[in-house]
This record gives C-alpha cells, sequence and structure tokens, in this order.
C-alpha cells in the first residue's frame, strides 16, 4: 500500500472533480493507459477503483477524474477531499490491456470512462481517436471534454428506457468499417450491449476490450 498527499483539487463541473495526488511513493512506479488504483476509503477493507489520466514517475504524481455521483463511499471521499489530505492506494496495477488494440481506437462509456478517454488519447496522439460517452447531464460532460482538450466526443443524454443506447449502436459504424478496436467501459449492462451489437456485426472478440465499472445496486465494481 502506498501514502499519497492530495496535491490538486479542480472542479472542473457538476459533479466532476480534477484530482492530483503526489508522493514519495508513486515515483518510480510503472503505468500504461488502463491501468488502476484503488484508494481505501478510510479503512483497508473498503476502496474504491480509480483510472489514471497520466502518472509522472519521476515527480511521483499521478491525476484521477473522479464523479461523484449517489451517496456511496467513493462519491463521499471525493465530495470531501481538500488540499493537504492524505490518502492509501494499491497499485498501479493492470485492469485493461489496452496495449494490444490496433488502431484506429474508439472509446465507449459514461462519466466514470473519460478518465480513460484522455489516457488513451494522450498516448495516441497521432491517430484521432474516437469517443462516445453516454451521460446524465450533456452540458456538465461538455465542460469535462472542453477541459481535457477530447472536445470532438459524441455524448449522448442517458434516457430511463435505455432508448438512446440506439444512439451509441449507431456510433459504432465508422470504427467498425476502419477494421479498428473498441475500448468499452462504465455500466455493466450498456457494455453487454455494445459488445452484443459488434459481435453481429462480425467485430472479432481481440478487437474489443471491455471492463465494467459499475452496475446499478452493486458495489464497488473492479
Amino acid at each position: 500500500m502506498k501514502r499519497a498527499a492530495i496535491a490538486a483539487i479542480e472542479d472542473v463541473a457538476d459533479g466532476f472533480r480534477l484530482v492530483t495526488l503526489r508522493g514519495a511513493a508513486l515515483e518510480g512506479a510503472s503505468w500504461a493507459p488502463g491501468h488502476k488504483i484503488q484508494v481505501a476509503m478510510g479503512s483497508t477493507f473498503v476502496a474504491r477503483t480509480y483510472t489514471p489520466m497520466d502518472w509522472d514517475a519521476a515527480a511521483g504524481s499521478t491525476r484521477i477524474l473522479g464523479y461523484a455521483h449517489g451517496g456511496g463511499p467513493g462519491s463521499a471521499w471525493l465530495r470531501g477531499l481538500r488540499v493537504g489530505d492524505e490518502c492509501e492506494l494499491f497499485g498501479p496495477r493492470s485492469s485493461l490491456d489496452t496495449g494490444r488494440a490496433t488502431l484506429p481506437l474508439a472509446a465507449f462509456g459514461d462519466e466514470t470512462s473519460i478518465g480513460l478517454a484522455y489516457a488513451l488519447a494522450s498516448t495516441n496522439r497521432l491517430d484521432p481517436m474516437r469517443c462516445c460517452f453516454e451521460v446524465n447531464d450533456i452540458r456538465s460532460a461538455s465542460q469535462v471534454l472542453a477541459r481535457l482538450g477530447l472536445q470532438g466526443a459524441t455524448l449522448v443524454g442517458k434516457r430511463g428506457d435505455d432508448a438512446h443506447l440506439s444512439d451509441l449502436e449507431a456510433a459504432l459504424g465508422p470504427t467498425v468499417a476502419a477494421g479498428g478496436s473498441f475500448v468499452l467501459t462504465g455500466k455493466a449492462s450498456t457494455i453487454q450491449r455494445l459488445r452484443q451489437n459488434l459481435r453481429w456485426e462480425g467485430v472479432s472478440t481481440a478487437r474489443i476490450l471491455t471492463k465494467a465499472y459499475w452496475a446499478p445496486g452493486k458495489r464497488g465494481l473492479d
């Protein structure tokens, strides 16, 4: 377990906080887009997983984009953070092997996926990446994308009956035609539906990377 301090907090938009963690224990760490950290929520038995946006091994710092939604431990921790607070974390550790993805690349997900999309886009600037996110608040999500330089992403407003998922499915087409790979993260049921659609389109499983970050009624998906 590593100890780090909260070095900076930026309230990017409603519900979104860009958090910088720094500490000597983070120096020299080996990190790649898709790796995870697990932050203890006041107890080693309660932790929440975050996907670092970047990692400065020389300075011993990393950044995460937190999205506070609901009343769980992760959201409470994020809302209550102050500069100077300390935390304990595990990682970085492999979670999603994005290194095997072929170009062009498309990232689909939701608010919890934006940090990963930034990491992928930042390490692959020569080949523009397609991004599509289902979100609760398009205005807030747009502010986050603008702050991170991901303005080309497509935002789809969530609907209670999941009717919006047809818009996400339609956005799969260009990358399917180009023979690229897909990184599907976020809500478990959305991932399942998009993956099924891709398989119907003849996309091989080798071109589909998936990681569920959450599901309604379930805690701490990793």
